[in-house]
C-alpha cells in the first residue's frame, strides 16, 4: 500500500476505513476515516512510503501524548502499515477560526475568550517542556457545542517540517491569532489564512484599535505586549502562556462558558453596519454557546479542515498602507456611515455645551456666595462696624486659582510597612511633559490592593512654596486604578514621613486608562501634594500601577 493507494473506501491497517480527503500538506494527506473497531470517526495523517518525515511524525506523536488538556485533540495511534506511515487523531466537528474570520472579525469578548482558552491549554502543555509548534487560525477549531479544540499538537509542525517550535514561539503565534481575531487582518508582511496583511506605519505594526474602531483598549494593550517590538509605553512584554492567560482572565474573566456567537441574522445586520459588536468586553450575563446553531458533524468543513490550499497567497497590492482612513470594520469592504454620527452629531455637541455652561454658572454662584459669606465674617469682627485698618499683606503665595503649578521636585513614597523605595529613579518621568515615559510601582501578587501588604504607594510633589491647589490630573496606564490626593495634616511646608501625617482631600475609584482629573476642595493650599495609589491594574505577573504624567493646577 502507498500514499496513492490510500483512497476513499480503503481499509488501512485492517481497522481504519478511509472516507474522504480533508487536506494535503507537502505530499502528506489528511483523511477523515472511521475506526471500525470502536465505530467512531477519526482523522488519519498519511505519509508516502520512504517519506523523510516518518521519524519526525513518530517523535511528534510521542510528544503529543503528553498533552493531556481536554482542549487538545489526542493522538490515538501512530504506526506503519505496508510501508505507509500513519497517525490517527481524534475527530471533532466544527469550524476553524480561519473559516470564521472569513466572515469578519470577532467581538472583543469572543476574541479574548478564544485566545484565553488556547493560552490555558498551551500553559499546561508548556509545563511538560513541549510546544505545539504550529498555532494558527487553521489549527484552532470551534466545535458544534461552542468549545475550543486545538488540533495537531506537535504533529502539524512535523507534517510541515517547521521544527518542534518553542513555548515562546507558541505565545507569539497566539498573539498573531488574537490580533487577527480582533481586526480581520493578519499581522504579517503578506496575506495569510485568507486575510490581508495588517497596515504598518514607519515600519511598526498598527495596533488593533488603529485598524478597527471599537477594539477594547485592554485587549489592544495585550496585543501590543505580545507583538510590539518593543511594546508601547514601556509596558513589559508577554512571553509566556501563563502570563497571557492571567492578562486575558483579567479582561474577559475565567469562565469556560463560551460567549455568544452571532447567528446568521445578526451577522447580516453587522454587515449592513447596524450592529457594532466590538464595544463590549465583558457581557453582563452568561450568553449561549459561541455557535448556537449546530453544524453538520461531517459537513463542508469536517474537523476544521478546508480543502487543500496554500497557507499564503500572493499579495494583490504591496503598496504602503495609509493610516487614514482605517480599514472597514463591517467585514464586507464598505465603511459604516452611521458610526461617525454617533461621535460628532450637532445635537450631542449642543448638549455638551449647555452642560458646560450650566456647570460654570453653578461654580460662579458658589464663589459669589462664598465671597459674600467671607466679607460678612470680616465685617462683624468688631460688633458690625467696618474696620478702617488696611488689609494685611500675606507672605504666602496668592490663593488665586488658575494656571499650572510648577513642580520643583518629587519623591516616591512607600512608608512602613513598605521599604521606602518604589522605583525612585523613574519619578521624574511623571512631570517631564513626555507621556511616553512612565513611573511604575513594584508588581504585587494575588490582589489589586497591593497584595494586601500595605494601604498604598505613591509620589509626593514639591511645589516650592505653599500654593493654592484646585485640581490634580493624573495620566494612568492600565484599567481599574484607584487613587487619592493627600496633603500634610499639619505644617503643609514639610512632607510627613508616615501616612498618618497626610490627610486625603479627594479620591477616584476604579478609573480606566487615561487621564483622570481629581478636583480638590475649595481653599486647599499646600507645598506638598501626594498622589496615592490604593488599587492597581492587572498585569501579566500580578498587579502594578503605572503613571505617565501628573499636572497640578492652581
Amino acid at each position: 500500500m502507498s500514499n496513492q493507494t490510500v483512497s476513499p473506501g480503503a481499509l488501512l491497517a485492517g481497522r481504519y476505513r478511509i472516507a474522504e480527503l480533508l487536506a494535503e500538506i507537502d505530499g502528506a494527506r489528511v483523511w477523515r476515516a472511521v475506526d471500525e473497531v470502536l465505530s467512531r470517526a477519526v482523522v488519519v495523517d498519511v505519509l508516502p512510503v520512504g517519506d523523510p518525515r516518518t521519524n519526525l511524525l513518530f517523535d511528534a506523536a510521542r510528544r503529543a501524548a503528553a498533552a493531556n488538556d481536554p482542549r487538545f485533540l489526542r493522538v490515538l495511534d501512530c504506526d506503519m502499515h505496508d510501508g505507509v506511515t500513519y497517525c490517527v487523531r481524534e475527530w471533532a466537528g466544527g469550524r476553524t477560526l480561519e473559516r470564521m474570520l472569513g466572515s469578519g472579525p470577532l467581538t472583543g469578548q469572543q476574541a479574548g475568550w478564544l485566545a484565553r482558552e488556547v493560552s490555558e491549554a498551551l500553559e499546561n502543555l508548556h509545563r511538560t517542556g513541549y510546544a505545539h509548534g504550529a498555532i494558527s487560525p487553521a489549527t484552532v477549531v470551534i466545535t458544534d457545542a461552542g468549545a475550543i479544540k486545538v488540533i495537531g499538537v506537535a504533529t502539524e509542525a512535523a507534517l510541515r517540517s517547521s521544527g518542534a517550535g518553542s513555548p515562546e514561539e507558541d505565545v507569539h503565534s497566539l498573539g498573531q491569532l488574537l490580533y487577527a481575531s480582533l481586526t480581520g487582518r493578519w499581522p504579517g508582511p503578506a496575506p495569510a489564512w485568507g486575510l490581508q496583511p495588517a497596515p504598518v506605519e514607519h515600519g511598526r505594526l498598527l495596533s488593533p484599535r488603529q485598524v478597527r474602531a471599537g477594539v477594547p483598549r485592554s485587549l489592544d494593550d495585550i496585543c501590543d505586549r505580545l507583538l510590539g517590538d518593543p511594546p508601547r509605553h514601556h509596558a513589559p512584554p508577554i512571553t509566556s502562556a501563563a502570563g497571557l492567560s492571567a492578562a486575558l482572565s483579567g479582561v474577559v474573566g475565567s469562565s469556560h462558558e463560551p460567549p455568544n456567537q452571532m447567528d446568521e441574522t445578526v451577522q447580516v445586520a453587522r454587515q449592513n453596519g447596524s450592529v457594532d459588536d466590538a464595544t463590549q468586553v465583558v457581557p453582563q450575563a452568561s450568553p449561549p454557546a459561541i455557535d448556537p446553531t449546530p453544524q453538520p458533524a461531517y459537513g463542508e468543513e469536517p474537523n476544521g479542515y478546508r480543502p487543500p490550499q496554500p497557507a499564503y497567497n500572493q499579495a494583490a497590492d504591496t503598496r504602503p498602507v495609509r493610516r487614514q482612513p482605517p480599514p472597514p470594520s463591517n467585514g464586507n469592504g464598505r465603511r459604516r456611515h452611521e458610526e461617525p454620527k454617533a461621535k460628532g452629531g450637532w445635537g450631542g455637541r449642543i448638549l455638551i455645551l449647555l452642560a458646560i455652561l450650566a456647570l460654570l454658572s453653578v461654580i460662579a454662584m458658589a464663589q459669589f456666595l462664598l465671597k459674600g459669606a467671607m466679607n460678612n465674617d470680616q465685617g462683624s469682627g468688631d460688633g458690625g462696624s467696618k474696620s478702617s485698618a488696611p488689609p494685611q499683606t500675606s507672605t504666602t503665595p496668592s490663593a488665586t486659582t488658575g494656571g499650572k503649578a510648577v513642580i520643583a521636585g518629587a519623591k516616591d513614597f512607600d512608608p512602613p510597612p513598605g521599604d521606602n523605595v518604589e522605583h525612585p529613579k523613574d519619578v521624574p518621568n511623571t512631570y517631564d511633559g513626555d507621556p511616553s515615559t512612565v513611573w511604575k510601582t513594584q508588581s504585587y501578587k494575588k490582589r489589586p490592593n497591593l497584595g494586601g501588604l500595605k494601604p498604598g504607594v505613591g509620589i509626593y510633589y514639591n511645589l516650592g512654596a505653599k500654593t493654592s491647589v484646585s485640581s490634580v490630573a493624573v495620566a494612568l496606564v492600565g484599567d481599574d486604578t484607584s487613587l487619592q490626593v493627600l496633603v500634610p495634616t499639619g505644617d503643609t511646608t514639610k512632607p510627613p514621613s508616615s501616612i498618618d501625617g497626610w490627610k486625603a482631600v479627594a479620591a477616584k475609584e476604579d478609573q480606566p486608562e487615561g487621564t483622570v482629573t481629581v478636583t480638590l476642595p475649595a481653599g486647599t493650599q499646600s507645598q506638598y501634594v501626594l498622589v496615592w495609589l490604593t488599587k492597581l491594574p492587572k498585569v501579566s505577573d500580578g498587579y502594578q500601577g503605572i503613571i505617565s504624567e501628573v499636572t497640578i493646577q492652581k
